[in-house]
């Protein structure tokens, strides 16, 4: 193919997000430099939930097929009472979810989803360079295009850069000032358990969350129903807490002993757990600088309790090439319109899973509340709850 531009743009981070910009901008001609820091693509995490919204973008990007193969489709989303067992919520993702929404909703490993976005960059060599040992740390703005920096003092023309590089972005740093995100107090421990070592039980084809005060626990199946993914998260005041490091049962366990015996007993299956401390933004109102634009966690940095975050990167991956195509290359135009088309729908994701967050973690008569208000619900009062984020943006459907 030829391409629209002689330098290119370079993508800084080889994330979902940064592969999923690299293949919506190639797919509308651009050549793209993808530059990431490791020595090699990969992912970092286990599951993930994919609402139709995160599905109608992989298939704009022609990938879905590929991340298909190993999703589970699952047939409802539960809120479940944590303290008396209860079900409040019950969300059916039947053929009437379907035909409302255009698109399944599935669950799979966030590896699987890299590794699909990468095969369709591979794929697209001829527009797409991928680099790793390769850190942006930094970029100056030319009267033309600009200049990437590198570590060990490389550079790059290029005449745009996207930094998709991250809760702790160098190029978010270089635009805003804002240093590392804070951590939320919101304490993840995460685990991959063996269909086999699943409560018989629970092994439900189903996003399960167990809500209880300060704590919640979600369960999903992963690879088929061979494994199941198991996130259990509980709010601290003592914020300390690392990325990805290892925790014992005996650390864990106990932050969760007032919930019932059905959560807890998918609690007392792993023998040792992964520690994330969450970290989460305020939304503000600058994701660009002249031809530079932020993206994903870089631009928004989210909570998780939306299920979002990674597909509100992956609607901007499209919505940065959308309007990159209608600009004709005029990456300052065109970072322009992408941002005053996100900046609200990205931003009302943020605030929505802040909020969600209060809702699982209710105590006391809050949790009565709750419960009071949510159960018995019939399936369409959730859907329109849920319309404005679950239905794809005109730019994904028009790419």
């Amino acid at each position: 193919m030829k391409t629209r531009n002689e330098e290119p743009v370079v993508v800084a981070g080889g994330g979902i997000g940064g592969l999923a910009a690299a293949l919506a901008l190639a797919i509308k001609g651009f050549r793209v430099t993808v530059l990431e820091q490791a020595s090699q693509f990969a992912e970092i995490g286990a599951g993930i939930q994919l609402a139709p919204n995160a599905w109608a973008v992989l298939d704009a990007l022609q990938v879905g097929a590929l991340v298909k193969r190993d999703a589970v489709f699952i047939e409802k989303l539960l809120l479940m009472d944590g303290i008396s067992g209860d079900t409040v919520i019950d969300i059916p993702l039947d053929n009437q979810f379907r035909a409302r929404y255009g698109n399944p909703y599935a669950v799979t490993h966030r590896a699987d989803i890299h590794a699909s976005l990468l095969e369709g960059c591979q794929a697209r060599s001829d527009l797409i360079e991928l680099r790793t040992d390769s850190r942006v740390t930094g970029f100056t703005i030319e009267t033309h295009g600009l200049r990437v920096e590198i570590e060990d003092d490389e550079a790059i023309a290029a005449v745009a850069l996207v930094g998709a590089d991250g809760a702790r972005s160098v190029v978010r740093r270089r635009i805003l000032g804002d240093g590392d995100p804070p951590v939320s107090g919101h304490l993840c421990y995460r685990a991959v358990l063996p269909v086999d070592d699943m409560p018989s039980d629970l092994r439900w084809p189903a996003a399960t969350l167990w809500a209880g005060p300060d704590t919640h626990i979600v369960h999903y199946p992963l690879r088929g129903g061979k494994l199941f993914n198991l996130v259990a998260t509980v709010v601290r005041t003592d914020t300390r807490g690392g990325h990805n490091e290892e925790a014992t049962p005996e650390e864990v366990l106990p932050f969760f002993a007032h919930n019932s015996e059905k959560p807890m007993s998918i609690m007392r299956v792993p023998k040792v757990f992964r520690r994330w401390m969450l970290r989460f933004r305020e939304p503000g109102e600058t994701w660009i600088q002249g031809p530079v634009a932020l993206l994903g966690d870089a631009a928004h940095l989210m909570l998780q309790y939306m299920a979002q975050g990674a597909a509100m990167a992956m609607e901007d991956a499209i919505c940065l090439a959308y309007c990159a195509d209608r600009a004709d290359g005029d990456f300052e135009a065109a970072f322009q319109a992408y941002q005053a088309t996100r900046l609200v729908r990205a931003s009302r994701v943020q605030l929505s899973a802040k909020l969600l967050g209060l809702v699982f973690h209710a105590k006391g008569v809050e949790r009565l509340v709750r419960n009071n208000i949510y159960q018995g619900r019939c399936p369409d009062k959730y859907y329109e709850a849920l319309d404005w984020v679950l239905t794809s943006p005109d730019y994904v459907r028009n790419f």
